[in-house]
């Protein structure tokens, strides 16, 4: 039986694939810091004899036994990873040296969720696994970017020099239930504003596009590429279609049936203004493409936050 070891794991994808991997018999080590990981998201876990849960930050060397390690440990959103712009460094460096070197003593694989962040504001379109990126190495959303270009750096150096076995994957918007509802990223804030009737608050001129992928899609294609021996990657992983804010906007006012209004404010530095990944490579190594439409993840996610604001109002 398979050992995980999934740092972040009480975070949004974490807890997620913390679920999926014990729906396939895997024992599974949920290590996290809680600082953006919450216990609501793995309490449905705890009691379960083949899961177990450490409260620990990958800043400092973590001593277990593993077969497997997807490391997620890292704040996601900008409102979080900027909260902390240091430790957010630490964590894709500091702790990426640690995870590494753990999974080298007890020779373990390694898979590390990179981000679309590391194409920054770019220049081609749609972005291949063979772009190097234009990013702004010193702007507010660097502590991010440059902390995941470094942690990459890392992982196929430590491959390189160590043998040790690596797999990185590029994140593109990844969306769902158990997103915080105070994170800061885009569909979070729309469905909460559109639920509370708050005006939606659109930067720029709500023209810039992303790509949006659904939490289930990314979980099996995080999986297939851990389990996979042909290619260490990166290879991106996220839904190709695009969609410009105030696309995705109209559509959370429709499936809510909310009266907000729109509203528009200055486009925040270094936000880039598309975002689609090619997944060619995804598709041909993985055999892996999304299979959820926008439009029942959003339903599936306004669900999931009407409950929340339900609950709390209790």
């Amino acid at each position: 039986m398979t050992t995980v070891l999934v740092t972040g794991g009480a975070g949004f994808l974490g807890s997620h694939l913390c679920d999926y991997l014990l729906a396939r018999d895997h024992d599974v080590i949920c290590v996290d810091n809680f600082f953006t990981g919450r216990k609501e998201n793995i309490r449905h876990l705890i009691g379960n004899p083949r899961f177990e849960v450490i409260r620990h930050d990958i800043v400092h060397p973590l001593f277990v036994e593993a077969d497997q390690i997807f490391n997620l440990a890292c704040p996601a959103s900008p409102k979080a990873y900027q909260h902390n712009p240091i430790k957010t460094i630490k964590t894709s460096t500091v702790g990426m040296v640690n995870v590494l070197g753990l999974a080298k003593r007890c020779h373990a694989r390694v898979l590390h969720t990179s981000t679309s962040e590391v194409y920054g504001d770019p220049l081609i379109h749609p972005q291949t696994e063979e772009y190097w990126g234009h990013v702004n190495p010193i702007g507010p959303r660097s502590c991010y970017d440059e902390g995941k270009r470094v942690a990459e750096s890392l992982c196929i150096n430590y491959h390189v020099s160590h043998d040790v076995g690596v797999r990185i994957i590029r994140i593109f918007n990844t969306y769902g239930p158990r997103m915080a509802p105070d994170d800061g990223r885009v569909i979070s804030n729309f469905i909460l504003q559109a639920l509370r009737g708050e005006p939606i608050t659109i930067y720029g001129d709500g023209e810039q596009t992303r790509s949006f992928c659904y939490v289930s899609d990314l979980i099996e294609g995080m999986y297939r590429m851990m389990n996979q021996e042909t290619d260490i990657g990166p290879i991106n992983l996220g839904n190709p279609v695009e969609n410009s804010m105030l696309e995705l906007a109209e559509k959370i006012l429709e499936i809510t049936g909310s009266s907000s209004k729109l509203v528009y404010e200055e486009l925040p530095k270094d936000d880039p203004q598309r975002r689609c990944p090619d997944i060619t490579k995804a598709r041909s190594v993985l055999d892996w493409e999304p299979v959820v439409d926008l439009k029942s993840g959003l339903t599936s996610t306004i669900d999931y936050y009407r409950t929340r604001l339900a609950t709390n109002a209790k």
